[in-house]
C-alpha cells in the first residue's frame, strides 16, 4: 500500500458519516482496479451513488453495513442523517430500496417482536387454534405450513405502527465488497478496527495492476461457492446442493488453483453433512469429486466403515505422492485395510517415543496447561505457555520481509495480515530464493539482528505468524539463547514445507535450561484428563523425535484433596 492509499483508508471517527468516506472510498478502489470486471448494473451504481443527496447515501451505507437486507423504518433512526422517509426516496426513485417489500413468514417473525406478531397474526392463530400464550418459536412451527406465500408487511398487518423496506442492491454491494477484500471474511468493521488502533496493517508497495480477481468469472464462482456454504448452513439438503454445484457453469473458473480448492472444501462440507444424513453413495461421490487431500480420506474411511475393503484398498493404492498430513491418514488406513483383506502386514519403522512426563496437580480452575506451568516453573529453569507463538513467531520475525514482499497477486488491499496466497501451492515456490537468504542468517548468526530489529520497529502489527501478546522480549531473547540455531532451521524448513497446516500443532510450552548442557531448552506437550494428542501434534512431536529435539508429553491427572503429587 502506497502512502497516499494509506492516509486514506479511514476517514476520521470524529466525523458523524465516516462510514460514508470509507464506502466511497472501497468504490474508488474498485472502479480504479477492476474496472474491466463490472457489468453494466455495477459501474451504473458506482457513477450515480455520489450524485445522491448525502443523507441518502448515508442511510443506504448504514443499511449495507447491517446484517440481512430488510429493515424496519423505526429502526433507521441516526442522528446524522436526519428525516429518514425523505432521505430513503432518492433510493426508492434509483430503485435501490424497495418500500413495503413481500416477505415471507420467516422474515416476518425477524422482524417483529412477539406481541406484534399476536397481533398480526390473531386470526390464522385463531384459525390454527395456537395459544396466546404460545412462544415465538411454536408460534412460528404451528403457522409454517399455513402461511407460505410471501406478502408485505401492509397486508400480514394492515394496521401495523412500522413500515418494512428492503435494500435491492445488497448482493451488488457484497460484490464490491469481495472484489475489494478478495474475501467475505472481511468487512467494513476494518475501517474502523483501524481507525481506533485496534488493528493495524504493514504496508506494502502495491500498484493499481494488484488486485484479487483476473476474470469476472472468478469473482461469480467465489460468490456461487459462498452462497452454495451459506443455503448449507441455513440447514438445505447437501445432496441437492451437491446437484446445484455439479450443474453449475463454472468449470472455467474452477480452472484457478485458489477456486478449485475452494470448491473441493465446500464438497468435502456437503459429504459429511450427506453422510451424517445417512446418504452414504452420495457421500462418497461427493468426496470422490472433492479429489485428493481430504476429500479422498473421507471417501476412504467411508469405504472402509461400509466394509468395502477391497475398494477400498484399491483407490488407496491408486494414490501418488501426498503430503504429510494426507501421508499420515493413508498409512493408518493401509496397515487397516490389509489387515482386514489377509495380506501381510507392511513393516512400518518403530519411532522413539517422546519423553513421558506424568503428573496428579490440585484443581485450580485455570486451564491445565497453566497449572503445568506452575508447578515445573523455577527461577533456574522457567517455563512458558507458548504454543504455536513462539516459534511460530521467531519464524515470522525473521522472514518478515519476504512474508510482505509484494509479489503479484500477493497484497491488492490495504487491511492484509498476510500474503493471500499463503495457502496456495506455490507460495514458497514464488519465494524460494527469498526464504533461503532468510535461513542462511541462521548460519551466520545475522538472525538475532534481524529478529530483534523486527520485534521492535514491526510491534503489533497484525501478522498471520505473530501473536504479539504472547510474544515478550525478555521470552524471544531468552529463547534466541537457548534454541540453537540448527534446531530453529529445522523448524522452519518444516513450516515452509506447508505454511498452512505446519503452523499449528506445537507443543504447548517450553522450558528453558540455561545452566544445562546443550541444548537448554525442552518442548512440553501437555495432556489433561480425556485428552489425546492430535494428529497435527504427532507430525510435530515425530519431527523432534527424529532430530533428537528434546520434547516430552506431560500426562495431568487431578488431585483428589489438598496438595499435589508428582505420579510415580
Amino acid at each position: 500500500m502506497n502512502s497516499t492509499s494509506a492516509d486514506r483508508v479511514s476517514a476520521s471517527l470524529d466525523d458523524p458519516r465516516y462510514y460514508l468516506s470509507n464506502f466511497q472510498f472501497v468504490l474508488d478502489w474498485v472502479a480504479a482496479r477492476h474496472h474491466d470486471l463490472l457489468d453494466d448494473a455495477e459501474l451504473a451504481f458506482l457513477r450515480d451513488f455520489p450524485q445522491l443527496p448525502v443523507a441518502s447515501r448515508a442511510l443506504l451505507v448504514r443499511m449495507v453495513m447491517r446484517r440481512g437486507e430488510v429493515f424496519r423504518l423505526s429502526r433507521l433512526d441516526y442522528a446524522e442523517i436526519g428525516d429518514t422517509t425523505a432521505a430513503l426516496a432518492p433510493l426508492q426513485q434509483a430503485g435501490w430500496v424497495e418500500a413495503d417489500p413481500e416477505c415471507e413468514l420467516s422474515e416476518l417473525f425477524r422482524q417483529l417482536r412477539l406481541p406484534e406478531l399476536r397481533q398480526a397474526l390473531a386470526d390464522e392463530m385463531a384459525a390454527a387454534g395456537v395459544s396466546r400464550s404460545a412462544s415465538k418459536a411454536a408460534l412460528h412451527e404451528a403457522l409454517q405450513a399455513r402461511l407460505t406465500r410471501p406478502r408485505p408487511l401492509s397486508e400480514w398487518w394492515p394496521q401495523a405502527p412500522d413500515r418494512l423496506v428492503r435494500v435491492t442492491v445488497m448482493l451488488l454491494c457484497d460484490r464490491l465488497r469481495l472484489m475489494f477484500f478478495g474475501n467475505l471474511r472481511q468487512d467494513w468493521a476494518e475501517f474502523v478496527l483501524t481507525e481506533l488502533g485496534m488493528q493495524r496493517f504493514e504496508s506494502v508497495a502495491f500498484d493499481a495492476a494488484s488486485r484479487a480477481f483476473g476474470r469476472r468469472a472468478e469473482v461469480d464462482e467465489y460468490l456461487f461457492l459462498h452462497r452454495l456454504r451459506e443455503r448449507l448452513d441455513a440447514g438445505e439438503n447437501s445432496v441437492a446442493l451437491g446437484e446445484t454445484l455439479a450443474e453449475s457453469p463454472s468449470a472455467e473458473a474452477s480452472a484457478n488453483a485458489w477456486l478449485a480448492s475452494r470448491r473441493a472444501r465446500l464438497l468435502v462440507h456437503l459429504g459429511r453433512e450427506a453422510e451424517r444424513q445417512g446418504e452414504t453413495q452420495a457421500a462418497l461421490g461427493l468426496y470422490a469429486r472433492a479429489g485428493d487431500g481430504e476429500g479422498r480420506i473421507r471417501r476412504l474411511r467411508l469405504l472402509e466403515r461400509c466394509g468395502e475393503h477391497a475398494r477400498a484398498h484399491a483407490l488407496l493404492e491408486q494414490a501418488g505422492e501426498v503430503g504429510e498430513r494426507e501421508a499420515q491418514a493413508l498409512a493408518r488406513l493401509r496397515t487397516r485395510l490389509r489387515r482386514r483383506l489377509g495380506l501381510t502386514a507392511e513393516p512400518t519403522p518403530r519411532e522413539a517415543s517422546p519423553e513421558r512426563l506424568d503428573l496428579t496437580l490440585p484443581p485450580t480452575g485455570e486451564r491445565v496447561e497453566l497449572a503445568v506451568v506452575a508447578h515445573l516453573s523455577s527461577p533456574e529453569a522457567p517455563v512458558y505457555y507458548v504454543e504455536n507463538a513462539l516459534i511460530g513467531g521467531l519464524f515470522g520475525l525473521l522472514c518478515w520481509e519476504v512474508l510482505f514482499a509484494p509479489l503479484p497477486g500477493a497484497f491488492f488491499h490495504p487491511f492484509q495480515s498476510a500474503p493471500a496466497d499463503l495457502g496456495r501451492e506455490d507460495f514458497v515456490a514464488r519465494r524460494r530464493q527469498r526464504f533461503e537468504a532468510c535461513l542462511a542468517e541462521l548460519d551466520d548468526g545475522r538472525y538475532r539482528h534481524t529478529i530483534a530489529r523486527h520485534w521492535q520497529t514491526k510491534q503489533g502489527l497484525s501478522a498471520t505468524f505473530l501473536h504479539w501478546e504472547r510474544l515478550s522480549w525478555p521470552l524471544i531473547e531468552q529463547a534466541l539463547d537457548c534454541l540453537p540455531a540448527a534446531h530453529l532451521r529445522a523448524c522452519f524448513e518444516r513450516i515452509l514445507a506447508d505454511p498452512r497446516v505446519n503452523r499449528s500443532g506445537l507443543p504447548d510450552l517450553i522450558q528453558f535450561l540455561p545452566d544445562g548442557p546443550a541444548p537448554h531448552y525442552r518442548l512440553i506437550e501437555v495432556k489433561g484428563p480425556g485428552d489425546r494428542l492430535q494428529d497435527n501434534q504427532r507430525r510435530w512431536l515425530s519431527f523432534f523425535q527424529a532430530r533428537r529435539m528434546p520434547v516430552a508429553v506431560c500426562h495431568v491427572g487431578w488431585q483428589k484433596g489438598v496438595g499435589w503429587q508428582e505420579a510415580p
